[in-house]
């Protein structure tokens, strides 16, 4: 069992924390969101059933509940002994990893709803519109759901030229239609069971966001002024400090050290075929292998207890 529990909780997620880091710029974005997030999902699912797997086995190395389920504990606990640690920690990591995403669920749910409520009392033109509000910090952000709004500071607005400021809506407007904010909260969820996975979700947020420039490219048909944009809006983010949303989903001008600049680099070259895209299927396979180990720690601990009920 422990060889299966090796490869679901650590060797799983931590190949797929390469993979992403690897192929992140070699995709399509958009591709390449989708299936990291997805896949994120499917090592968590695996880390957390081979946790759940080990778990029980703790519980049946305990002679009350060995008796109650008519198995030999000193057999339950032989198929481990040269790691008798191994079920006890998995239980205390599976509690660990189940209150952690239970709190970041909660904390995803409270932040739509407040979303929500803020976009939905906002002026403007309705869903999908964009609100110009009067506020000299430059922000930019797109406020999620049915009623769903783009929001820009007058801020912003003075620091971009119109073309750029057309550039601007059009990422925004490409998160709020794309529902990436859902993508995003997906790949955090994922996230919270395993450490791991962080990198996984954070790549995700990155990839977004080159989405989203992508989309507005098109749209405006100029990637030089998309990448200028990019820049403007985060030097004047930066330099003059952004809003703080109560409950907004913001997927921001900015992310994270670095790739603002990578970001501008992808814009400025040519948009050309993409070669790599069987390149996609590696994460998938990490997130399918996985999936299978975590299938057959089921399985052997089904076995296990079969061998050591008493006759």
């Amino acid at each position: 069992m422990f060889d299966h529990w090796v490869m679901a909780v650590v060797v799983g997620p931590f190949a797929g924390m390469v993979v992403v880091r690897l192929l992140a710029e070699r995709l399509r974005p958009g591709d390449a969101a989708v299936v990291f997030a997805w896949s994120a999902v499917m090592l968590a699912a695996s880390s957390t059933v081979s946790l759940f797997v080990f778990a029980l086995k703790a519980a049946a190395e305990l002679p009350a509940v060995a008796a109650r389920g008519n198995w030999s504990h000193e057999r339950v606990l032989l198929d481990t002994a040269h790691v008798p640690w191994a079920s006890w920690l998995s239980l205390a990591l599976l509690v660990a990893a189940l209150l952690n995403l239970g709190r970041t669920r909660w904390s995803q749910r409270r932040a739509v709803r407040a979303a929500r409520r803020h976009a939905a009392a906002l002026p403007g033109d309705g869903p999908g519109g964009v609100v110009l509000l009067p506020d000299g910090a430059a922000d930019a952000f797109t406020l999620p759901g049915p009623d769903g709004r783009i929001v820009v500071t007058t801020g912003m607005r003075e620091a971009l030229t119109d073309e750029q400021y057309a550039a601007l809506v059009a990422h925004e407007r490409a998160h709020l239609t794309g529902r990436h904010h859902q993508l995003v909260m997906l790949a955090w969820l994922a996230a919270a069971t395993h450490p791991l996975l962080r990198p996984m979700a954070r790549h995700v947020e990155y990839l977004v966001e080159r989405w989203a420039d992508e989309r507005a490219a098109e749209q405006t048909g100029d990637r030089r002024t998309v990448a200028q944009a990019v820049g403007v809006a985060a030097l004047a983010a930066g330099r003059r400090g952004g809003l703080a949303h109560a409950g907004a989903l913001h997927v921001s001008v900015t992310t994270r050290p670095g790739a603002v600049p990578r970001r501008m680099a992808a814009l400025l070259r040519p948009a050309g075929p993409v070669r790599h895209s069987y390149l996609l299927y590696v994460p998938a396979m990490v997130a399918v292998a996985s999936t299978v180990w975590a299938g057959e720690g089921v399985y052997d601990l089904h076995e296990l207890l079969g061998l050591a009920r008493v006759r």
